[in-house]
């Protein structure tokens, strides 16, 4: 299980928030990284657009069975079609 790394920062003026130094390299991200923000039961989740993206492939690739090959089975779905006209 990957470490959970904490940090403390206050709210700044204009609802500002800092997120300290050790947990933007952690994370990779730089003045313009775009983050996807989420509330629920009084918890603020803070996530990079990349690990949403990435997080996303995981799931589908998961779906999917090793053995299938999505390509091939777009291929054989516009042959199909293309028979049909």
């Amino acid at each position: 299980m990957a470490e959970t790394l904490r940090a403390a920062t206050r709210l700044g003026a204009g609802g500002r928030l800092v997120i300290p130094a050790r947990l933007r390299k952690a994370l990779g991200l730089r003045p313009g990284s775009e983050l996807l923000l989420a509330a629920s039961e009084g918890e603020l989740r803070v996530w990079s657009r990349e690990a949403a993206r990435q997080r996303a492939r995981d799931l589908i690739c998961s779906l999917i069975p090793p053995e299938v090959s999505l390509v091939d089975e777009l291929i054989a779905d516009r042959r199909r079609e293309a028979e049909l006209e």
